[in-house]
């Protein structure tokens, strides 16, 4: 192998969304950091089965704001 050309390998504590950490190894960040993650396997649609709506209907909204005056003229 190549001298110098891999990246740092170093501890990291993994944080869930409700609230459980962890250590492992990553090459993300650096020794120490903390990695906050908003969604995971205990609270993600593919593997609970439940549905949650992540945007409250804004991005409908922010659609029709925009394209509003690109209607059909009579």
């Amino acid at each position: 192998m190549k001298a110098d050309i891999h990246p740092d390998y170093h501890d990291i504590t993994i944080v869930m969304t409700d609230g459980t950490e962890y250590v492992t190894k990553s090459t993300w960040g650096s020794e120490g950091d903390v990695m906050r993650l908003d969604i995971d396997p205990k609270s993600h649609p593919a593997w609970t089965g439940v549905r949650r709506v992540l945007d409250q209907g804004g991005r409908v909204a922010q659609f029709n704001k925009r394209f509003a005056g690109l209607g059909l003229k009579s």
